[in-house]
């Protein structure tokens, strides 16, 4: 843990230095009455090609292209100071004051950046809180196994029902579960709650189910006990289907936009030397 924290701030110390070398570099360029924004145009667009690549070193371990913890190092700390870069190109004119991105292509392609910088920062908090978050909930899950799961907890809170309307002849357990527990075993619920770990909605049913024992057989007791078992487990794979979906949307989103930034991003460049007279 004392390695990692080392690590983490040493690499944000050299991002900062980087980051502040740009920042003179661009002030130094304008002081010179240069153009910096082809400067740091091009280094935006290296920048968003090298972090658009991480998503293709994964698709391709089979390449030595170098370990993915290493990559993903560098995807961080270049996603930090490309921000910077962006805001020195988008945001700061020539005599060093603030402007905003001037026309319908720029406005979009701003957007698309910030909305792809927020979302790799956001990011970053989900995959380092959220698996650990599902080592807490039972077994591991594989989220494209978990439908077929859920199928099968709901087969079995049914034959329950059934069991306990043959062996009693009383419909109390088997009306429970019509009014409460049918629709819940149904499919995922609770998205919000377990996303901001609010165990409310789990506690409720397994609170009302415990009230119910009162009015319940003897032989109806024994079944709502593994009726209990079986929304907790539920409840469980609703956790774990809640958080990976969050995963999978998220990095869905961000690649996705990731993209479109470098298809605007060229595109962009090679208007602005087509309008400016400027050779590529």
């Amino acid at each position: 843990m004392a390695y990692f924290r080392t690590r983490r701030t040493r690499n944000l110390i050299i991002t900062a230095v980087i980051a502040a070398a740009v920042v003179v570099g661009v002030w130094a360029l304008n002081a010179r009455l240069m153009h910096s924004a082809y400067v740091t145009g091009w280094v935006l667009i290296l920048m968003v090609l090298f972090l658009a690549g991480y998503n293709l070193r994964k698709k391709l371990p089979f390449i030595p292209l170098g370990a993915s913890a290493k990559w993903l190092q560098w995807h961080i700390y270049v996603g930090l100071t490309a921000i910077v870069v962006f805001a020195l190109h988008a945001f700061v004119k020539l005599d060093g004051s603030i402007q905003t991105p001037n026309g319908y292509l720029e406005g979009v392609l701003a957007v698309i950046f910030i909305f792809v910088a927020a979302s790799g920062v956001f990011g970053l908090f989900l995959t380092r809180t959220i698996p650990a978050r599902l080592t807490v909930r039972n077994e591991e899950f594989i989220f494209e196994r978990i439908p077929g799961f859920r199928k099968r907890l709901g087969d079995e809170a049914r034959q329950l029902v059934l069991q306990a309307v043959a062996s009693s002849d009383t419909t109390t357990l088997a009306d429970y579960y019509s009014q409460r527990l049918s629709l819940f075993f149904e499919k995922p619920r609770n998205y919000w709650h377990h996303l901001f770990q609010s165990s409310g909605p789990r506690h409720k049913l397994l609170t009302e189910l415990t009230d119910l024992d009162r009015y319940l057989s003897d032989t109806e007791r024994p079944i709502a006990g593994d009726l209990a078992t079986l929304v907790a487990t539920k409840d469980d794979l609703d956790y774990h289907y809640a958080l990976q979906l969050t995963l999978k949307c998220w990095l869905f989103a961000h690649i996705g936009f990731t993209y479109a930034l470098v298809l605007l991003a060229v595109a962009h460049a090679v208007l602005t030397y087509a309008f400016s007279g400027a050779a590529l």
